[in-house]
C-alpha cells in the first residue's frame, strides 16, 4: 500500500495561514491607531501564523501539480481546522482572557460563518477584536463559495455533482482552476461588501460599524458589533438594507458572475433561486399574519419588517436578530426551527440543507410515488429542467439522513453534557445548520452561549465543522476503507 502523500495538503494549508497572518494585520493597525494594547497580540499572532504558513508552503513546494480525490477530501478539514486554530489566538490571548475553548469556539463560529457567540459586552470591546471576528467570517464567507464551486463537485458530496464545471473534469486541475476562479468570486464578493458598506454608512450607521455588519452580511454570518445584534439600530432603512445583502449572499455567485458578464436569463431561469425567494414570501407572510393575530406590538410596517428581517436571517443562515423572535409564540419557534435546517442556494455564502436539496428530494418522492400508483410508467425527476440521475438521487438521500442523524446524535451528546432539552435541540440545530442563536433562554437571540459547559462548546464546535463541510467531507476520514482505497 502506497503511502499518503500530504504534501500538496500542507502547501496549500501554508498559503492560506499566511493570508489569515497578513489578515491580523489589519485589526492590529486598527488596535494600535486607537491606541488599544490588544495590537501587540495581533502582531504577535500574526508573526506565529505567518512564520507556520511560510514553514508548511516552503517545504512542499512545487509539489501540488496533480491532488487526488482522497487528497482532496483531506484537504478541505485540514484547511478549516488549521486556520480555526490559528484563528483562535488574538481571542486568547486578548484583553478579554478568554479560555482556549472559548477562543476556538469563537474562531470556529466564525469561520464557518455559524455566528454564535461567547462573548459578553460587545458594545465595550475592543475594536480590533471586533474587527477581526467579522473578518474572520468574511473570508470563510469566500472560503465556503470556492470550495462548493471547485471542490465538493468534484468530491461528489451530497448532490454537489450536479453544479460541476467543466474546468474541474479532472483532479489535477483542481488547484489552478480553483484559484483562477476565486479571483472572480473575489472579485464580485468585494464589491458586494463595499456596496452594502456604503449603503449601511448612508443610512446612519457608523463607518465602523458598517464595514463590520457588510462583511457579516454578505458572508451571512451574523457577528455584530452589538449586544443587541441589528436590534441595536432602530432604523427601518438599515434593516432592509442588511435583508437585501443576506439575499443577496444567499444567492449562486456562478450566476453572480454569469449576469456580470451579461448573460442574464441563466439567474433569472434558475429554480433553485425562485424556489428560495418563493419560500422566504411564503414564511414571511406567514409570520406577518401570526404577528397580526396575536397581536403583537408595533405599526404595521415595523410587524412585516421584523417578520422579513428574522425570516431572512434565520432561513439564510446569517443569525442576525432586531427582536427576540424566540418569545413570539410556539408557532414562531416550529417555523424558525424548521427555517434553520433549509438554508440558500448551493454555492453561496449560506448554509443548511440547501435549496437545491429539497428540490430533489421533493421530485424524487414525487417521482416514486408516481411510480407507485402507476407500477408501469416511467417517471423521470427533473432539477432545472434537467433528469436527474440516480447517482445525484441517492448522494442527496444518503446526505439528508446522514444530516437528520448528525443532528440527533449531536442534540444527544449536548443533552448529556448537562444542556436542558430545548436548548440541545436548539443548540444542535444552530450549530449543524450554522445558523448562530439558537431557541430558549440560555442560547436564544437575546442571549449567547457563554454560560454553557465547555464539553457542550467542544461538541458544537465539531458540529460547525461538520456542517459546514458538508458532512462527507469530515465524516469519510474516519472510515478505514477510506484510507486503505
Amino acid at each position: 500500500m502506497a503511502l499518503f502523500d500530504a504534501r500538496p495538503i500542507f502547501l496549500v494549508v501554508g498559503i492560506l495561514l499566511v493570508t489569515l497572518g497578513i489578515a491580523m494585520v489589519l485589526p492590529a493597525l486598527y488596535d494600535a491607531a486607537v491606541s488599544n494594547p490588544d495590537w501587540r497580540v495581533f502582531l504577535a499572532s500574526a508573526v506565529v501564523t505567518t512564520f507556520f504558513g511560510v514553514t508548511f508552503a516552503l517545504m512542499n513546494w512545487g509539489s501540488a501539480g496533480d491532488m487526488t480525490l482522497k487528497q482532496a477530501f483531506v484537504l478541505v478539514p485540514a484547511v478549516w481546522l488549521s486556520l480555526v486554530i490559528f484563528g483562535a489566538l488574538p481571542f486568547a490571548f486578548s484583553e478579554l482572557n478568554l479560555s482556549y475553548t472559548d477562543a476556538f469556539f469563537e474562531s470556529m463560529s466564525g469561520l464557518t460563518t455559524t455566528g454564535s457567540t461567547i462573548i459578553v459586552g460587545l458594545d465595550t470591546v475592543a475594536p480590533g477584536l471586533l474587527l477581526w471576528r467579522s473578518l474572520l467570517q468574511w473570508l470563510g464567507g469566500i472560503g465556503i463559495i470556492v470550495m462548493a464551486v471547485s471542490i465538493l463537485p468534484i468530491l461528489q458530496v451530497g448532490g454537489m455533482q450536479l453544479f460541476k464545471v467543466e474546468a474541474f473534469d479532472t483532479p489535477d486541475k483542481v488547484l489552478p482552476s480553483a484559484a483562477g476562479l476565486a479571483g472572480t468570486i473575489t472579485t464580485v464578493y468585494v464589491i458586494f461588501t463595499v456596496v452594502t458598506a456604503f449603503a449601511l454608512w448612508a443610512a446612519g450607521m457608523s463607518f465602523f460599524d458598517g464595514i463590520n455588519h457588510a462583511m457579516t452580511t454578505i458572508a451571512t454570518g451574523g457577528y455584530s458589533t452589538r449586544d443587541a445584534s441589528v436590534g441595536h439600530f432602530d432604523s427601518a432603512l438599515i434593516h432592509y438594507i442588511i435583508i437585501a445583502g443576506m439575499i443577496a449572499g444567499s444567492l449562486p455567485f456562478v450566476l453572480y458572475i454569469q449576469a456580470f458578464r451579461g448573460k442574464a436569463m441563466p439567474f433569472l431561469q434558475d429554480t433553485q433561486v425562485r424556489v428560495f425567494l418563493s419560500l422566504l414570501g411564503i414564511a414571511t407572510l406567514a409570520m406577518i399574519v401570526y404577528q397580526m393575530a396575536r397581536g403583537l406590538e408595533g405599526t404595521f410596517e415595523a410587524q412585516i419588517r421584523y417578520a422579513a428581517f428574522n425570516v431572512v436571517s434565520v432561513m439564510t443562515g446569517t443569525g442576525y436578530a432586531t427582536q427576540d423572535y424566540g418569545a413570539w409564540g410556539p408557532f414562531a419557534i416550529a417555523l424558525f426551527f424548521t427555517l434553520m435546517f433549509i438554508g440558500g442556494c448551493s454555492g453561496s455564502t449560506s448554509c443548511g440543507l440547501k435549496i437545491f436539496r429539497v428540490q430533489v428530494i421533493a421530485a424524487t418522492c414525487v417521482s416514486h410515488l408516481r411510480r407507485m400508483i402507476y407500477p408501469h410508467g416511467i417517471f423521470i425527476p427533473h432539477y432545472n429542467r434537467r433528469a436527474i440521475p440516480e447517482s445525484v438521487s441517492a448522494s442527496v438521500m444518503s446526505f439528508f439522513f446522514l444530516y437528520i442523524a448528525c443532528f440527533g446524535g449531536l442534540a444527544l451528546l449536548l443533552t448529556f453534557s448537562g444542556l436542558e432539552p430545548l436548548t440541545a435541540l436548539s443548540s444542535a440545530a444552530t450549530s449543524i445548520a450554522n445558523v448562530g442563536p439558537g431557541l430558549g433562554p440560555e442560547v436564544g437571540p437575546s442571549a449567547n452561549f457563554s454560560g454553557i459547559p465547555d464539553t457542550a462548546k467542544w461538541l458544537m464546535a465539531l458540529g460547525m465543522l461538520i456542517g459546514r463541510l458538508e458532512l462527507f467531507t469530515v465524516l469519510i476520514l474516519f472510515s478505514r476503507i477510506f484510507w486503505r482505497s
